[in-house]
């Protein structure tokens, strides 16, 4: 087992989470509905701030080579959030992902939770970049795909470290545990959301 046969192994088994989660009606359901330019700015800024909170807080008490690693990814998470606020911008409660990111209280749990959360902000991305070019913002798209080419990046960085902390089959299970976890809460947080605003996720496709 090694960090990319993990990560292709979650993506495998939770097939029909991703075909959902990468879609239009994901989009839909982070916006709250609102399918306009600042709602998907938002919902971004969101994202980011969220895992840079989670990020900050492990990077202050682990050690080795994952606490840097984590501390660079707080950084840039917060710095990207940042950037793509909008005027007014004001922060949403905390989607369920990252309470069950959050979670996790050893190094293998993290990391491969960490590991669940970039699968499916990848997803997020990439419906934010269709969304402005649907939209016909050029330059904002362009925005987003930079944002989709550093997410790839620092998801293979998760990956890579996967491979230097976990030494055992009992550490890929428990990583693996993680990332199906964080991976499950967000499509249970995508349903439930879809449901409240009377969307029915099985119809989505």
């Amino acid at each position: 087992m090694n960090g990319s046969d993990l990560a292709d192994g979650v993506r495998d088994d939770h097939e029909t989470a991703f075909s959902r989660l990468g879609s239009s009606k994901a989009l839909y359901a982070l916006t709250g509905g609102e399918m306009e330019a600042d709602a998907v700015r938002t919902a971004a800024a969101d994202d980011d701030h969220e895992l840079a909170d989670v990020l900050e807080d492990w990077a202050m008490v682990e050690h080795g080579d994952a606490a840097p690693l984590l501390a660079d990814l707080a950084e840039a998470a917060r710095e990207r959030a940042e950037s793509v606020e909008p005027d007014g911008y004001e922060r949403s409660d905390a989607p369920e992902m990252y309470d069950r990111l959050a979670f996790e209280d050893d190094t293998v749990g993290r990391v491969g939770g960490l590991l669940g959360r970039y699968l499916v902000s990848a997803k997020y991305v990439e419906q934010m970049v269709g969304f402005f070019v649907g939209d016909a913002d050029p330059k904002a798209a362009d925005e987003f795909r930079s944002i989709r080419s550093a997410v790839e990046d620092e998801r293979d960085r998760v990956i890579a470290l996967l491979d230097g902390v976990c030494d055992s089959d009992d550490d890929w299970d428990a990583a693996r545990e993680a990332a199906d976890g964080v991976v499950e809460a967000a499509y249970d947080d995508y349903v439930e959301t879809l449901e409240s605003m009377g969307v029915k996720p099985k119809n989505v496709c």
